[in-house]
């Protein structure tokens, strides 16, 4: 298995398989040639309901899927933990905010969460379409958990697929991500 100092920009994404909200099985490795977009995400994390309640995050995952992007929201609470949720569970959060990722990917073992050394919700990563890691970290400048910091906000995930998409260098390719404490098992 990757180890988490493996997911750095410059470098080739670490490969993994976890399965999505309907149980079907996810490869990293099978998205090459896509850019992909791996958003860990956990429901009941104040910032996580910044972004949703505010339609920002929606508003990307819809724009990035219709260039024909691969997002992938990665939920790794453990069972029990904040924001663990089923398959079931998953599609309804979905549906209910209007999300448009490609997949829900269950991560409730942790295993794809520490690969990608993702330590908050919501944490980004942008991987090119050679595989390569592109981006890792916050998906914009303002770490708060207020709706009104979204304005005037440097919004680093769409910086890096405008890059990613002329085929040139991220030029902020990571920052430090914010929000709550991904609920590891």
């Amino acid at each position: 298995a990757a180890r988490a100092a493996d997911a750095v920009p410059g470098k080739p994404a670490p490969d993994f398989t976890a399965k999505d909200q309907a149980g079907k099985e996810h490869t990293l490795s099978a998205y090459k040639g896509k850019t992909v977009v791996l958003e860990w995400t956990n429901h009941e994390c104040p910032y996580v309901v910044k972004h949703y309640g505010a339609g920002n995050m929606q508003a990307i995952q819809k724009a990035a899927t219709e260039a024909g992007v691969v997002w992938l929201s990665v939920i790794s609470s453990a069972p029990g933990e904040q924001g663990h949720v089923d398959g079931q569970m998953a599609d309804k959060l979905t549906r209910d905010r209007k999300a448009a990722p490609s997949a829900v990917l269950l991560d409730a073992s942790g295993k794809v969460g520490r690969m990608y050394g993702a330590t908050a919700t919501p944490h980004m990563f942008v991987i090119d379409k050679a595989g390569t890691l592109a981006y890792a970290g916050a998906i914009d400048d303002k770490p708060s958990a207020s709706r009104s910091s979204l304005d005037g906000a440097r919004n680093y995930v769409r910086e890096a697929l405008a890059a990613v998409a002329a085929g040139g260098p991220v030029k902020t390719a990571q920052t430090r991500a914010y929000g709550c404490s991904v609920k590891y098992r």
